[in-house]
């Protein structure tokens, strides 16, 4: 019986038929994960491709082991003690994946099914799949919403917001904006969470103002040459939300847009989370602004996070107009890009 179960597992093994773990043999260092191309590593990142363990000397991205000076070898791997070494099968696309279904991409990364899928690019379509470190698990628990940012994440990012910025609420009011950080390669989608989210930071002082705090500045936002005018009051169209919209006329656009009533009820934007997350996503990812492009644009045409500024603010901060605030919000990017693990890419100032 076991002489003909061998050449079976075999057979099956080379098919790629049957996903197993498979301890690594005695005698060599143990594999770190297997190295990635689409993955960012920082120096002393430990990686393993080739039949060999990888130390990175500086970060790096798509620079292969062994071919690239930023990787030093640190010797043969196969071996005891560190963990299993992973045998997943390749992935093929249009092949049906049920949820749970691990694979190994054309780059060497393994991936999770997190939906039921008829077999799409892990690459692209990260609402189906996630990133699964061989022999660990994945990266982070499996996120419904497919967003890039992780729960635990967003909290590192805002370890003092005000509780009425769910992380819930914003995975929540991305359903209004499926191409909201859902747009490009795995980079580009991280850089754009980054980037609204920076934008979100500077503007509320870290998810710590749902209002806008200068209140002498509450009767200006009503411009009366609308012809709907300001059905709410006066007073009533100050900055609320991630964003802080502001002004009657944004008020109708985006309660048009959404299909809220925000002119007559300004204070939903104050009074329920993803009402506010929708607001902000809303002129993220349709209006110019001052600028000349959305914010959402500038990231996924690589137009750098300086562009997304000058959609914001324009004047009031770019080409010199106040340095140190385009700085405060180039700064919290550097820190969620490094949070996300992914290059800030260029241009980021105005």
């Amino acid at each position: 019986m076991q002489r003909l179960l061998a050449p079976l597992l075999a057979l099956l093994l080379a098919a790629g038929a049957l996903a197993m773990v498979v301890p690594a043999a005695a005698g060599a260092a143990a594999c770190a994960t297997p190295w990635s191309a689409s993955a960012v590593y920082n120096g002393g990142a430990a990686v393993s491709h080739n039949g060999h363990n990888w130390s990175a000397k500086w970060w790096t991205q798509n620079e292969t082991p062994g071919g690239a000076a930023v990787w030093a070898d640190q010797g043969t791997c196969g071996g005891g003690g560190g963990g299993p070494t992973c045998n997943y099968p390749d992935w093929v696309a249009g092949r049906n994946y049920p949820a749970g279904s691990i694979v190994r991409y054309t780059d060497g990364a393994h991936y999770i099914a997190v939906h039921e899928n008829p077999g799409y690019d892990p690459v692209i379509s990260h609402w189906y799949w996630d990133p699964y470190t061989c022999g660990g698990g994945p990266t982070d628990p499996p996120d419904p919403s497919g967003f890039v940012v992780s729960e635990a994440q967003f909290n590192q990012m805002f370890p003092s917001r005000n509780s009425f910025y769910t992380y819930s609420g914003l995975t929540t009011a991305m359903s209004a904006f499926p191409a909201f950080a859902k747009t490009g390669g795995d980079t580009i989608r991280k850089q754009e969470a980054a980037a609204f989210l920076a934008n979100v930071n500077h503007e509320t002082g870290g998810l710590v103002h749902i209002v806008e705090q200068n209140t002498a500045n509450y009767p200006h936002y009503c411009d009366r040459s609308q012809s709907y005018g300001c059905p709410a009051g006066q007073a009533a169209y100050y900055g609320r939300g991630p964003i802080q919209l502001s002004w009657n006329f944004n008020y109708k656009a985006a309660g048009d847009a959404l299909g809220l009533p925000l002119l007559t009820n300004p204070w939903l934007v104050q009074q329920d989370a993803a009402v506010a997350w929708k607001t902000a996503l809303w002129y993220w990812m349709t209006q110019n602004g001052p600028g000349t492009m959305t914010a959402h644009n500038a990231m996924v045409g690589s137009r750098g996070f300086g562009e997304t500024i000058r959609s914001i603010n324009g004047s009031l901060e770019c080409n010199g107009g106040n340095p140190g605030q385009v700085q405060s919000r180039v700064n919290a990017y550097q820190r969620f890009t490094q949070i996300l693990g992914v290059s800030p890419g260029g241009n980021l100032t105005c």
